[in-house]
């Protein structure tokens, strides 16, 4: 297999064009985003009530409505990702995490691996987002993040898949 060709480096993914070989012995190139993964938290409160967060998205030029989620750093463990981007986003620390899934975000151009975990136990304080982020929390009982989702005002994919995935868990 021939080496990457890196195309763009930046501080937190690189894109590359990587050679495929074919079925038939015939090469592709094909470009793609290597990321080192990322977390998504799904915050559940002791009444049932789910931690929503509203963020300013520029790639999209929208506000979404998302789950609390966040890159890895070089090394860093996807639970400690995962209690450092709650804290940072909604403010909320967590007594119990337990991991629920991964999944790929866009495998046809992108190898982000994200790590879904449930945070239960939480207890309120500061949020702390990083500089440049505009997030800000939404709280809602369980049945109307779903609404949210059938009326089509939630649109990200992890927020998505991470709520619908939780809701057909047995409980």
């Amino acid at each position: 297999m021939a080496a990457d060709e890196l195309l763009l480096q930046t501080s937190r993914f690189q894109v590359v064009r990587r050679t495929q070989s074919l079925a038939d012995g015939t090469a592709h190139n094909r470009e793609i985003v290597v990321h080192p993964g990322a977390v998504v938290i799904l915050p559940l409160l002791g009444d049932g009530r789910v931690c929503l967060i509203r963020n300013q998205r520029i790639a999209v030029g929208e506000e979404l409505i998302e789950l609390p989620a966040g890159t890895l750093n070089p090394g860093e463990d996807p639970l400690e990702t995962a209690r450092r981007e709650l804290a940072e986003e909604t403010g909320y620390q967590a007594e119990c995490w337990q991991r629920l899934h991964e999944f790929w975000m866009s495998p046809g151009i992108l190898n982000e691996r994200m790590h879904l975990y449930l945070a239960t136990g939480l207890e309120p304080g500061p949020a702390a987002p990083e500089v440049g982020e505009q997030i800000r929390t939404l709280v809602v009982p369980w049945e109307e993040a779903l609404e949210l989702i059938d009326a089509g005002q939630i649109r990200d994919a992890k927020t998505l898949a991470s709520l619908l995935y939780y809701d057909r868990l047995p409980k």
